[in-house]
C-alpha cells in the first residue's frame, strides 16, 4: 500500500475520532434493507435536527473509537454500519430520530451509541430517545419554577374571596 493511501486512511480515522470527541451523542445503526428513499428520508430528518449521519467502513470506525477512548463501541461495528453524530444543542436528537425511524422501518436496527463520551447500550439509547428535546425540558423547568408563585397567587386569591364572603 502506498504512503498516500495510508495517509488518506489515517486522515479519515483522525476525522472520525475528532467527531467522536466533539459529539455530545452518537448512535450506531445497521441500515441493511432500507431503500434509497428511506435512507434519504432519514438523512433529511437528521439534517433538520442538526445531526450528521455518516456511513464509514467498520475498520475505520474501530480505529477511531479506540483513539477516542470508546473501544467498547467496537462490538457494534459489524455489518453495514451508519453512525449519527449529534451536537450539544439537542443531545437527544440522534437517539430520538433513530429510534422513531426504527419503529416505523423494521430494516433499521439501532445497535448502541455514545453519550457524553460514555458508551451506552441499546436500552440506554432507547431511554434517551424518550426524553423530551431541549425546548420540552425548558418548558418543564419553567413550569416547575412557576408553580410556587402560582400556588401563592391562588392562596392569596382564596383569602381575598373568603374576606369578601365574610364582609357580605
Amino acid at each position: 500500500m502506498s504512503k498516500e493511501v495510508i495517509a488518506k486512511k489515517a486522515a479519515i480515522v483522525e476525522e472520525v475520532a475528532a467527531k467522536f470527541n466533539e459529539a455530545a451523542a452518537a448512535v450506531v445503526v445497521d441500515y441493511r434493507g432500507l431503500t434509497v428513499e428511506e435512507v434519504t428520508e432519514l438523512r433529511k430528518e437528521l439534517r433538520e435536527a442538526g445531526v450528521e449521519m455518516r456511513v464509514i467502513k467498520n475498520s475505520y470506525l474501530k480505529r477511531a473509537a479506540e483513539q477516542a477512548g470508546l473501544a467498547e463501541l467496537n462490538d457494534t461495528f459489524a455489518g453495514p454500519t451508519a453512525i449519527a453524530f449529534g451536537g450539544s444543542e439537542d443531545i437527544t436528537a440522534p437517539a430520538r430520530i433513530m429510534v422513531k425511524f426504527a419503529k416505523d422501518h423494521e430494516a433499521l436496527e439501532v445497535k448502541g451509541g455514545m453519550i457524553d463520551g460514555k458508551v451506552v447500550s441499546l436500552d440506554e439509547v432507547t431511554a434517551l430517545a424518550t426524553l423530551p428535546n431541549r425546548e420540552g425540558m425548558l418548558s418543564m423547568l419553567l413550569s416547575v419554577l412557576q408553580a410556587p408563585v402560582r400556588n401563592f397567587a391562588y392562596a392569596l386569591n382564596a383569602v381575598a374571596e373568603a374576606k369578601d364572603e365574610d364582609a357580605a
